[in-house]
């Protein structure tokens, strides 16, 4: 694993710029980077249904410049983008149910507005080195476990397509007009941050909600299997594919420290918890539509090619991220 002087020389006095930057997983990579050392601007629409939250950045002050602008603003792009090293693509809409009800929208957001950020990267910041969040959703239902890269892409809804559209422009890019890019598949991140006042971001936070107000816990169907990535290692693994010579070009998964069925995940959150209560229920016939079924991730390429492993448990993920919300849980309703 790249250590973190390391991540200090890369990163110490750099400007780097984070679409989605109040979001969820966004927020907590501008944190580590301002530790490191670096000259982070974030970008965030601030949009309801999207994620942002100013809370994210809550004691950060002027350590961080926030602008509240949409990626889908071509003409503001440029401005954000002249003198960046670094840029994290995070901007996203996430809400696989949302896709399938308004497509108009995430095909805006998932789709072309990341050509149009990738074109003024090309016009404005050529030299730029750009790290794509994108999603395991793309995989549709898996013909086999553990997914590799290598697995068939058969999106079961519009975000994934969407998202897929996004892959490929940034790899294009970086093929053909030097924009050096990497794809991150990501899998359920969880951690601080991660919105809970409803599914369009992860169920588990929706959970967490629950749990912490004393309602209990829906569990649709229950015996899927499906990984978690804690936040932290997420953050990591984006760090190292912005610095590491073999990422440029290439796709690699992201996953978690084994793998867990939905009922003993709801399971063990009770049990962290020291609190609430869970029930199994049939799924809601939108939700089935759309459902993969069992899912977890093959990280061996990215811990081969990058040197990246998870290493937080389920179990600690889901006390660490309990434990936040126990404080900070009106700030995020």
């Amino acid at each position: 694993m790249q250590s973190r002087p390391s991540f200090a020389t890369a990163f110490k006095g750099r400007r780097v710029l984070i679409t989605g930057g109040l979001g969820f997983i966004g927020s907590n990579l501008a944190r580590a980077l301002v530790a490191l050392g670096a000259r982070v601007t974030v970008l965030d629409s601030l949009i309801p249904e999207y994620g942002g939250n100013r809370r994210n950045l809550h004691g950060l002050g002027r350590k961080v410049a926030i602008n509240v602008a949409d990626v889908r603003d071509r003409h503001s792009l440029p401005e954000f983008l002249r003198g960046q090293h670094y840029l994290f693509n995070l901007a996203g809409q996430t809400s696989h149910l949302d896709s399938m009800t308004d497509p108009e929208t995430d095909l805006e957001i998932n789709c072309r507005a990341q050509l149009t950020l990738l074109e003024a990267c090309r016009k404005h910041s050529p030299g730029i080195r750009v790290v794509f969040a994108s999603t395991r959703q793309i995989y549709g239902r898996p013909d086999y476990l553990p997914v590799d890269e290598r697995h068939p892409l058969r999106p079961v809804d519009v975000n994934g397509i969407n998202k897929l559209a996004g892959e490929e422009y940034h790899l294009l890019y970086s093929a053909v007009h030097g924009i050096r890019s990497t794809v991150l598949r990501l899998t359920n991140t969880i951690g601080p941050g991660m919105r809970v006042k409803d599914a369009r971001q992860t169920f588990v936070g929706v959970w967490i909600r629950q749990i912490l107000e004393g309602k209990p816990v829906e569990v649709w169907g229950g015996e899927q299997l499906r990984d978690f990535t804690y936040v932290d290692d997420a953050v990591e693994a984006f760090l190292l594919a912005a610095t590491h010579p073999k990422a440029v070009g290439g796709v690699f998964n992201l996953g978690g420290v084994g793998r867990i069925s939905l009922r003993d995940l709801a399971k063990t959150l009770v049990a962290v918890a020291g609190q609430g209560s869970y029930a199994v229920k049939a799924f809601p016939a939108d939700r089935k539509k759309i459902d993969i079924g069992d899912y977890y991730s093959d990280g061996r390429l990215i811990a081969k090619q990058l040197g990246w492993k998870p290493r937080t448990t389920i179990r600690q993920a889901l006390a660490r991220t309990v434990d936040y919300y126990r404080k900070e849980l009106p700030h995020y309703l």
